[in-house]
């Protein structure tokens, strides 16, 4: 079943999406509700929600389908690694520290956008990419789960582009710390939320949800890569993610970028120049996820803001 948040009329809904557009929830009713209720009582409440007339999706803005309480992303592509390292970092080949466990970071809840929506370019920034990734939702709370219960706690998935300021993420990862502003503004989320029982067919025997990824700019395909690529399938993601804390129903859980070009900023790495360009204004980047969908966005100018002030010197005078 298929979830999704949508803007009509100037309200808010949440609904089911059929073959014939989209079908309204309760009054109230929220993704998000639906998600802490558990797949079980979900798919209850979307199956009655179908028996409703449908709204023709091209009348309705979809919205994120849910408002996570947090969103880790990791980086679980080895050859998004290979490449970005060299591009971002200035390094080659992968690093020894990326095999031994999984890598996350939490992103911005607050920067998250629909499936169609524009997106700014963020302030300062002239190298603008996209990054191509599938996204989990935990569907129960839950403390140091073995993979056998992550893979039970996933309620669905989405499609998530991690929109990326590389000249931003550049400098700060320099620091040591990040990212940080180089991920902070944008981030698509859709076009609606997949219940994990409709991709089951797509587990291969390792757990791995085998779903063909593209990506492409203003109608040219950029990128193309299998979710099975991962070097973790999702349910050791959630695992690692819950270990010695928790994850709460709703929090969001990005796989990463794949590889084969699933960002600009890879092949950037790998060629030893931008090419293809940087996006700016007018660019059009569109990602299709077997089994979930297609999202579709346009770049647009962002504000013009001051130059950051840089650091005042110190004495270390006590």
């Amino acid at each position: 079943m298929r979830f999704a948040t949508y803007e009509l009329d100037g309200s808010v809904h949440a609904g089911v999406v059929s073959d014939d557009g989209l079908h309204t929830l309760p009054s109230g009713t929220t993704v998000l509700d639906l998600v802490r209720a558990g797949l079980p009582a979900a798919l209850t409440a979307g199956s009655a929600a179908l028996t409703g007339p449908p709204t023709p999706l091209d009348l309705a803005r979809l919205l994120p389908p849910l408002t996570p309480p947090t969103i880790r992303d990791f980086v679980a592509f080895e050859e998004h690694v290979e490449g970005v390292v060299a591009s971002v970092s200035g390094g080659s080949g992968v690093p020894a520290e990326w095999y031994e466990a999984p890598t996350f970071y939490f992103t911005n809840p607050y920067a998250l956008i629909g499936a169609h929506d524009d997106v700014p370019v963020p302030p300062g920034s002239r190298l603008l990419d996209f990054e191509l990734e599938v996204a989990a939702v935990v569907g129960r709370d839950g403390s140091s789960l073995t993979p056998a219960q992550a893979s039970d706690a996933i309620f669905g998935y989405t499609v998530f582009n991690d929109w990326s300021a590389r000249d931003l993420q550049r400098r700060e990862m320099k620091v040591g710390l990040g990212p940080a502003k180089g991920k902070d503004s944008a981030t698509t989320l859709g076009p609606w939320l997949v219940t994990a029982d409709e991709l089951a067919p797509f587990h291969d025997e390792d757990g791995f949800l085998a779903l063909d990824m593209r990506v492409s700019v203003n109608g040219v395909e950029v990128g193309h890569d299998l979710l099975s690529n991962m070097g973790w399938p999702f349910a050791e993601l959630v695992s690692y993610a819950s270990r010695g804390t928790w994850v709460r129903a709703g929090d969001v859980l990005g796989s990463g970028t794949c590889g084969n070009g699933g960002c600009l900023a890879e092949l950037w790495g790998r060629r030893g120049e931008q090419d293809p360009p940087a996006l700016r204004p007018g660019d059009v980047v569109e990602m299709t996820v077997e089994g979930i969908g297609t999202i579709r966005n346009r770049v647009v100018p962002g504000i013009e803001l001051p130059p950051v002030r840089a650091a005042r010197s110190r004495t270390r005078a006590r």
